[in-house]
């Protein structure tokens, strides 16, 4: 028996041996490419050659590549002179902006001569169309409601609108039956007339509008207000009204947080700084300082310096404000003196907005007025003063107003008094009128004002409500899904939740409801400028306390400098979009606007938009945030050169400069890096610069392939067969030809608009109009062209690309037989080929927008939306960017690519991709080969179908001991990317080679296959978690004790109530905002209530386990994100195979598939790797040692000034106005309920 155990053992110890020998010794694995091998490099260098050489020539044969390029042979291919283009699109984007100028003085001059005309009437009554209450005809009239006709324009994005009318808005926070409001509401009506003539004139005009500084709207053409949610808006604080209204301004908010600023004094101190913040633009600075007995910035790291008030600054001040602590007495002297020294700092240093300077004094009284920092500070050069002073008072009982009061008054200022919550905002917005006194003495002078990039009357406030929506809703979902599972004793497994995740995600995918989202935002900027009351005096009332008794009223001629408001007209981004020529820029190529500030107006990778809900700070990404040069700096460390290039852009400079950039795309999955041509030029009139980028080689270079299209006619050939049945799409965002009525002239696709105008073009009198709009009036006049006479369009005046135009035609004729190819003679061979590749489009997409398609039909394309509909962009394709890229790597290739993560929940339909670029080639003078991409041609087929040639290749081998076949080896085929293409699992088609073989990657990134490339997200989202929720310790109080005892007293009452069978006050839908059912399969009875659950449960809904059912409460936030994404790296067509040179690591060997963008790898799977690495390629947060706006107000990046700054005038100080009267008024209210309630409880005992 012992001997025995000695042979075991001696045996076990031998196939120990034998096994270490195996992992560890390379000459085992890889002494040779002979039969001893247990990865054949022969081998897969041949798999990998048939299987590059089968879909290479199902592509010839299915895209008919060759033919195509045989019909642009005859193509001219030109140097590109992007100094030109630049200049050539700038002068079409300021013909545009002239025409908007223009408009909007017509609307300035003919509000300031009515208003003269009119201010002295008496109005009490007057009906008006109100947005609020239009109702279409048919429509039940509530009271105060009026009707009017409604008819969807395509012009204003297909909503009811009428173009005979305007309508008035009139917020929230404003009475609309006020004598003042209807009298300004009655003049204002005369602007109709000048509305609709401005519109008749340039029909591409967007809104226009007239936002009074009493607070109401009138917008044209009229249109029902949508009232999806609480209305926010009021027109004061959008950024067309606050920077058209006055100049740019340094403000500093003092906050008074004594111990006297408690209970409703806080809560209306918050409310007053969160306005005044919302008043605020790009070209303004501000601080907000705290003060007892010491002063502290609400935001600490912006410690001595103003900030930009840009949309990620004011959330940071908003956020600062809610830790608002009231102690000690405050220390006036000292908060007014570092104020006013930080101001003149700024003053002389020349640093934030360098214009008006403001300081707002929030606090509930003074011990005196002061007047000694006054004179140290703002009187030494007296009558000017560099900073006004604006005060408000807080608490309905204070008396004594008179030296809050002076503080204003001596320095230009305002005072208000606010004792109640509901008049904030409108008492806040009455120190803008007095900013805008110099501007309005000016009486000429009216500077004209262009907005940073915004989304039309969505309120930024809204995002952080739409996402409390959103969570609600998430949270109802997960307790009915719980209270419905037990309910039927259902045991839900965590399959059973993955499966129901899936379906959800492919129903958000399927509706596209991420577009839809997007869609509903129209981002707009505006044009506006001041409108100002021509009268220098003015009868007011006032009121006046006599004997400290009586209140009397008493009219008075006094000086004003009134302004009357601003007016305005939106030009929306995707229209200044359309002038950029994106056809002359070619494929990945593309043209930007950067605004004075540095910050984005449109480019490209602008994503305003997360999850169907606009960003916190969505228009403040600055040009540094997206053109991200190709170096190893950190986060946030900006390239010399690029600081260069946007210092240049930002003043508005003309020049071209070169980066290697890098740069992500489809869907920020993939990464690539290149050399970039950058050409800038200013557009006059406005603050914004154009730069138009284009890639390195192709895109310095444009084909030119035209036919002529009376020559065509002439030969007796019609143009219009070249674009016969329905297999074909334009790009639906180019400008072919079009009519500048587009309203009078509906067509329902832009196929059928381009045939109509081809129609056209056979018409002998027929004419190329290039003009896309009219001369402005005061141009005509200036240059004394057309006899001094402004030019007209009548419904038929249309303009068209000529160039665009004819270059489709060409198109058309070299891609006319596409759609209607016999790929078979013999129909059974057709069969066999439709059999096993399962192709089921051939497409081609040309540099004119063209794109065709020729489908298979078979029993699974039922139902799915044709290939046209949904790819129809032609070189804004990703498939039509990547094959032009690929050009570049490998000339004889296809680029294939599949849905990302798609084994998930694989799918029969899964589709591959495969796209090819054809180049058109002409060598030059100068033995230089030009080379230009003139159209893409691809094909989709089954991911079955490649699934099992794969699986069929890789399995059979004429000498080799294993194949893909074993469970020894794993094989994989990877895109450039490292996604994989088609393994032997079909789970894993789409995913991330990283994160399936972690060691692998890593290993091949290592050994230069691939190259990883660090990519930073400055546009990102972060959620935090909800202060109000934070379980972080607090500071226990008596109060607190109390709080608790309430909160246990009450919620035993309630469930006594539930036990008692009050079960209604349970119902579950009443705890959420959201309406919507969720349906899986079965109902739940509606007769069953929450309560009933819980009792047939025996559970209370304060036991477990509903905490674990709550959610974590969040809030976005802007944050920078980083991610590693890999590129492969170009190598010659030789196997790679890496050894197991220590210990047991896993050997694999790697081949490039022929003429295509894929590479095989085979994995010898008997080793297993002493840690299994998973590389991710989900973006992480990167951390700084502060906050995101902290970080960035430190970078130092600059801005350029606004050109017009009016601050002072010398007839400013003969205006006296400078603040309301205030009284103590005692309300006999709440004695009145005091006493109803003591009744009602002694009648009851």
């Amino acid at each position: 028996m012992t001997v025995f155990r000695l042979v075991s053992a001696m045996h076990l110890v031998i196939i120990i041996t034998a096994l270490i020998l195996l992992c560890s010794s390379p000459a085992n694995v890889w002494s040779s490419y002979g039969s001893q091998e247990r990865i054949s490099g022969s081998t897969v260098h041949n798999w990998a050659g048939k299987l590059g050489g089968e879909l290479w020539h199902l592509g010839e044969y299915v895209t008919s590549r060759e033919e195509i390029q045989k019909n642009y042979k005859s193509a001219q291919v030109n140097r590109k002179d992007g100094n030109s283009l630049v200049r050539e699109i700038a002068n079409d984007i300021k013909n545009m902006t002239d025409l908007k100028i223009s408009a909007v003085k017509r609307i300035m001059d003919s509000a300031e001569a009515t208003a003269v005309s009119q201010q002295d009437e008496v109005v009490t009554e007057y009906e008006y169309y109100n947005t609020k209450t239009l109702r279409p005809p048919g429509e039940p009239l509530e009271k105060g409601a009026k009707e009017m006709i409604l008819t969807p324009n395509k012009h204003f994005y297909n909503i009811p609108v009428n173009t005979s009318h305007s309508a008035v808005h009139v917020p929230t926070n404003v009475y609309d039956q006020a004598p003042d409001i209807l009298k300004d509401i009655k003049w204002s009506e005369n602007l109709n007339e000048i509305f609709i003539r401005n519109y008749q004139d340039d029909p591409s005009l967007s809104w226009q509008y007239f936002g009074s500084s009493s607070g109401f709207m009138r917008q044209y053409p009229a249109m029902q207000w949508r009232n999806d949610s609480v209305d926010l808006y009021d027109c004061r604080t959008r950024s067309w009204y606050i920077e058209a209204a006055a100049s740019p301004k340094d403000m500093l908010i003092l906050v008074d947080n004594s111990g006297s600023m408690t209970g409703i004094r806080k809560e209306i101190a918050r409310h007053v700084v969160s306005n005044i913040l919302d008043t605020l633009g790009n070209n303004d600075f501000v601080n907000i300082f705290n003060f007892s007995e010491e002063i502290d910035e609400v935001v600490p790291c912006f410690k001595d310096m103003l900030v930009q008030a840009n949309l990620a600054n004011v959330r940071e001040f908003k956020q600062g404000m809610k830790d608002l602590h009231t102690d000690k007495i405050a220390n006036f002297s000292a908060v007014l003196s570092k104020a006013f020294e930080l101001l003149q700092q700024y003053r002389e240093t020349k640093k934030g907005a360098c214009c008006n300077q403001a300081i707002m004094l929030i606090t509930d009284g003074v011990p005196y007025n002061y007047k000694e920092i006054f004179e140290e500070y703002n009187w030494k050069n007296f009558p000017n003063m560099p900073v006004r002073v604006f005060t408000y008072l807080i608490g309905r009982e204070v008396t004594d107003v008179r030296e809050v009061k002076w503080m204003a008054c001596a320095n230009r200022g305002y005072y208000v008094p606010l004792s109640t919550l509901a008049e904030v905002r409108e008492q806040v917005l009455h120190y803008i009128p007095v900013m805008a006194r110099p501007l309005v003495l000016t009486k000429t002078e009216h500077p004209i004002n262009w907005t940073p990039v915004y989304a039309d009357i969505t309120d930024p406030k809204m995002t952080d409500w739409l996402w409390e929506k959103r969570v609600c809703t998430e949270q109802k979902e997960i307790y009915e899904t719980y209270f419905r599972d037990r309910f039927h004793n259902n045991h839900i497994s965590n399959e059973e939740h993955d499966r129901r995740y899936v379906q959800k995600i492919r129903r958000a995918m399927d509706n596209d409801e991420e577009s839809e989202d997007y869609q509903k935002y129209q981002l707009m900027t505006s044009v506006s400028m001041p409108v100002f009351d021509q009268r220098e005096n003015a009868n007011i009332t006032e009121r006046i306390l006599i004997n400290e008794a009586i209140w009397v009223e008493k009219i008075r001629e006094t000086k004003i400098a009134r302004l009357l408001g601003v007016a305005g007209t939106d030009v929306p981004i995707q229209d200044i979009q359309k002038l950029m020529m994106p056809h002359k820029l070619g494929v990945n190529g593309y043209a930007f606007i950067i605004t004075n500030n540095g910050y984005i107006l449109t480019h490209p990778d602008l994503r305003p938009v997360f999850q169907g809900i606009l960003k916190p700070s969505y228009n403040s990404v600055d040009m540094a945030e997206v053109e991200l040069v190709d170096d190893h700096r950190e986060a946030r460390d900006i390239n010399p050169k690029l600081r260069e290039f946007r210092s240049d852009v930002i003043n508005q400079s003309t020049g071209a400069t070169t980066l290697e950039v890098k740069y992500y795309y489809d869907d920020m999955k993939r990464v690539s890096h290149t050399k970039r041509h950058y050409y800038y030029t200013g557009i006059e009139n406005t603050p914004f610069t154009l730069v138009i980028a284009l890639p390195d080689h192709y895109g310095l270079v444009s084909v030119n392939a035209q036919v002529e299209i009376r020559r065509q006619y002439a030969e007796g050939v019609n143009v219009s067969q070249f674009f016969q049945g329905d297999n074909w799409r334009i790009h639906p965002e180019w400008t072919y030809c079009k009519y500048h009525y587009d309203s009078e002239h509906e067509f329902p696709t832009p196929e059928a608009e381009f045939r109509h105008f081809l129609v056209r073009t056979g018409n002998p009198n027929w004419k190329w109009l290039s003009k896309r709009s009219v001369t402005p009036p005061e141009h005509v006049e200036q240059s004394n062209t057309s006899g001094g006479k402004s030019e007209k369009l009548d419904k038929d005046s249309y303009f068209c690309d000529r160039e665009l135009f004819l270059s489709l035609i060409f198109d058309g004729r070299a891609t006319e037989w596409f759609s209607n190819r016999n790929m078979s003679s013999n129909q059974d061979s057709k069969k066999e080929f439709q059999q096993r590749f399962g192709v089921t489009i051939a497409f081609v997409a040309t540099h004119s927008g063209l794109t065709r398609w020729q489908e298979f039909p078979g029993e699974e394309n039922r139902g799915q939306p044709r290939f046209g509909d949904v790819h129809n962009r032609a070189l804004d394709e990703i498939w039509y960017k990547r094959a032009v890229e690929q050009h570049y790597v490998d000339e004889e290739s296809f680029v294939y690519s599949v849905p990302f993560d798609d084994g998930e929940g694989y799918r029969n339909e899964t589709l591959v991709t495969a796209s090819h670029a054809i180049f058109s080639h002409k060598a030059q003078p100068d033995n230089k080969m030009y080379r230009s991409p003139v159209a893409v041609v691809g094909f989709q087929f089954r991911h079955m179908s490649l699934h099992a040639l794969f699986k069929n290749i890789t399995s059979t081998c004429d000498s080799c001991r294993l194949t893909c076949d074993s469970d020894e080896l794993e094989c994989y085929v990877l895109d450039n990317n490292g996604y994989i293409i088609v393994s032997e699992s079909l789970r894993d088609t789409g995913k991330f080679f990283g994160e399936v073989q972690g060691n692998i990657m890593e290993m091949m990134v290592e050994e230069g296959l691939y190259k990883r490339i660090h990519m930073f997200d400055y546009q990102a989202v972060c959620f935090r978690e909800d202060a109000t929720k934070s379980k972080a310790p607090f500071l226990i109080t008596p109060l607190t004790h109390l709080k608790w005892m309430l909160e246990w007293f009450i919620g035993n009452i309630v469930w006594l109530l539930v036990e008692s069978n009050f079960k209604f006050l349970w119902h579950l839908s009443w705890a959420f905002a959201s309406e919507d059912d969720y349906h899986d399969g079965f109902d739940i009875p509606t007769d069953i209530t929450f309560v009933e659950i819980l009792e047939e449960q025996n559970m209370k809904p304060t036991e477990p386990p509903y905490e674990k059912l709550q959610i974590n409460r969040t809030r976005p936030e802007p944050c920078d994100k980083e991610v590693d994404l890999y590129q492969l790296q170009s190598h010659s067509d030789q196997v790679f195979s890496k050894r197991a040179d220590e210990g047991c690591v896993r050997p694999f060997v790697v081949q490039k598939i022929s003429f295509s963008n894929m590479i095989l790898v085979v994995v010898d799977t008997l080793c297993t790797f002493p840690e299994e690495k998973k590389l991710s390629i989900t973006p992480d947060e990167v951390r700084y040692n502060s906050s995101l706006a902290c970080f960035k107000v430190h970078s130092d990046l600059p801005q350029k000034r606004p050109t017009s700054c009016i601050k002072q005038h010398p007839k400013e100080q003969e205006i006296e106005l400078c603040g309301h009267s205030s009284r103590v008024e005692v309300s006999v209210l709440p004695f009145l309920l005091c006493w109803l309630v003591t009744f009602l409880l002694g009648t009851e005992h």
